[in-house]
């Protein structure tokens, strides 16, 4: 049985930080209530955006000021090891909404924010974009079951 569970739900009103809510609805575009400051973030293939709070802790680390939303992302997850799934794999959260991971999420500019060196120091472990497959209300403290990985060889 898997230890893993939301810490923190993160949205803006557009950029970063994004800040903490107790719940919030997910739609297939994503969390209600947040909004992106470009375009190219409106696709329903990365509609959320996971990371998890031990890659955030092994930045702060390495002498990064990383909270959750911090970076940008709109959940901060832990024990799930989220760039370790491979894209296919389906994630549902206690009270029923479905995520599936879609791919990996890379660094951008918006990172030189916090510090120029972020960029590089967070790839492979900058979090992951995934679809809605369920819609539903999320609360902190869900607990996430790995339902199954699709084969996408």
């Amino acid at each position: 049985m898997s230890n893993a569970h939301v810490i923190s739900i993160n949205i803006s009103n557009g950029g970063v930080p994004k800040l903490p809510v107790e719940s919030v609805y997910i739609s297939e575009k994503g969390l209600a209530g947040d909004e992106h400051n470009h375009e190219k973030h409106y696709r329903l293939t990365q509609a959320v955006c996971i990371q998890d709070m031990e890659q955030l802790q092994a930045l702060c680390q390495k002498g990064y000021d990383l909270k959750p939303g911090t970076a940008g992302e709109n959940l901060t997850v832990q024990g799930l090891n989220v760039n370790s799934q491979p894209v296919g794999t389906i994630l549902e959260f206690a009270g029923g909404v479905v995520l599936e991971i879609t791919r990996t999420r890379p660094t951008c500019y918006i990172m030189d924010q916090i510090h120029p060196q972020l960029k590089q120091d967070a790839t492979d472990c900058h979090g992951m974009y995934a679809k809605v497959n369920t819609p539903g209300h999320l609360s902190v403290g869900a607990r996430i079951s790995i339902k199954k990985s699709m084969d996408v060889s």
